[in-house]
């Protein structure tokens, strides 16, 4: 399966946690949302929501998080989890914040395997997607924070998170599972940040698709035709340090595409770039530098921006929400969701 990239957000990075009185009553409402969405719209409507950047910061400033915090992502993520994980609704996720986000792979595993589904396209799209943010869009953020969302008929969203420690900015990329067939060309949907060409190497922009093509083809050269090429160019600003073990590995391989080239291990930033580089040298190939990156309160946010979280509105309404006669959930055992929807 392909997917779609719909949206990035940038966000100041904040010290600090969630307090506890605050993230208990994120999942509680949390929970109460996710059921009503899910019995409204399937759980297909509750990745569709959770893959809009606008939608997921929406959501996190109406539990009561700040807007212009890089935490919205990080603790809205955890809540959901717990949320999900403690319901019915045939939607889980794996992964999270730093040691959480190196633990992916394993709860995919579980997740497949309680939902009976096959658990290698969800890591590969997750290792994918990770590497795509990380590498092939080089924009200055590192990822930290790397989360997917699984359905039990196999549907999936990835919310992730980079850091730039520099501008003291984080940036987030939301993937939508898709017909889209390639992880390498406009992957993005929707885009919501400050935008910064002038810190940009966009290797996935169709403008950048003759770079992608030369870029296999350089590979195939093998190392010594690279060597000599970093050599004769090395006046200019090609990376200092490259994984040559990883290019060499690249070569035996002969990968058919860019995607291929993206999913071997080792290669990464240095790597990507120099092949752009040595692109526009020797085959006229210019990549993009084009930045694909382009909100309402409900009870306040933590900080008192713009002003204290009114925990007495916010009891009210999980007790309300909890007192009406919703739509039943969806049960896991309804394997078609169309014969839900219809």
């Amino acid at each position: 399966m392909g997917m779609k990239k719909v949206g990035e957000a940038y966000l100041p990075l904040h010290r600090g946690k969630a307090p506890p009185w605050l993230f208990i009553r994120m999942k509680e409402l949390a929970k109460l949302l996710m059921s009503t969405i899910a019995s409204e719209y399937g759980r297909k409507g509750i990745l569709e929501r959770l893959a809009d950047p606008v939608w997921f910061q929406a959501l996190g400033c109406a539990l009561g998080y700040d807007w212009h915090s890089s935490g919205l992502t990080t603790v809205l993520t955890a809540a959901l989890k717990e949320a999900l994980n403690e319901l019915d609704l045939g939607v889980m996720i794996a992964g999270g914040k730093g040691k959480s986000a190196l633990r992916t792979p394993e709860e995919i595993e579980k997740i497949a395997t309680r939902y009976d589904i096959d658990a290698a396209p969800l890591i590969r799209a997750s290792k994918l997607s990770a590497k795509v943010d990380n590498a092939a869009l080089q924009d200055g953020f590192s990822l930290y924070h790397h989360s997917l969302l699984i359905t039990e008929e196999g549907e999936w969203v990835v919310i992730q998170q980079g850091m730039n420690t520099q501008l003291r900015m984080a940036r987030r990329y939301h993937w939508l599972g898709s017909k889209v067939d390639s992880f390498v060309i406009e992957p993005h949907y929707g885009i919501i940040s400050e935008s910064r060409p002038d810190m940009v190497l966009n290797l996935v922009a169709r403008e950048s698709e003759g770079v992608r093509r030369a870029s296999v083809d350089l590979i195939k050269e093998g190392t010594g035709r690279l060597m000599r090429l970093m050599n004769e160019y090395r006046v200019l600003r090609m990376p200092r340090r490259l994984d040559w073990d990883a290019l060499e590995r690249a070569y035996q391989l002969n990968p058919s595409s860019y995607e291929e080239l993206l999913g071997i291990k080792g290669i990464g930033k240095s790597a990507l770039r120099a092949l752009a580089l040595l692109s526009e040298l020797v085959y006229g190939e210019r990549a993009s530098v084009k930045d694909p990156a382009k909100y309402s309160f409900t009870f306040g946010g933590k900080d008192g921006v713009p002003f204290p979280v009114d925990l007495k509105l916010m009891d009210e309404v999980i007790s309300y929400l909890r007192g009406k006669d919703l739509p039943r959930p969806i049960r896991t055992n309804l394997k078609n969701l169309e014969e839900y929807l219809v």
